[in-house]
């Protein structure tokens, strides 16, 4: 997380904010084995993983708060 962070400190180069890496990166942090082994696709699968993308952006504009 702190790497990410670190990594959200140069938005201003990349536009890859909190919001941006928590998108890419919250699949593979936080992984869901029930829509793995369901194969969701479609409405309930956008749910869960905009679900796990405000918890990762959550994370990371908390770090040294959690950390």
């Amino acid at each position: 997380m702190r790497h990410l962070l670190h990594m959200a400190s140069y938005s201003s180069q990349t536009n890859m904010h909190a919001r941006n890496l928590a998108i890419v990166w919250a699949p593979n942090l936080l992984r869901s084995k029930e829509i793995e082994a369901t194969g969701f696709n479609g409405t309930a699968a956008f749910m869960e993983v905009r679900v796990q993308s405000i918890v990762v952006e959550f994370i990371l504009t908390h770090v040294e708060q959690l950390f």
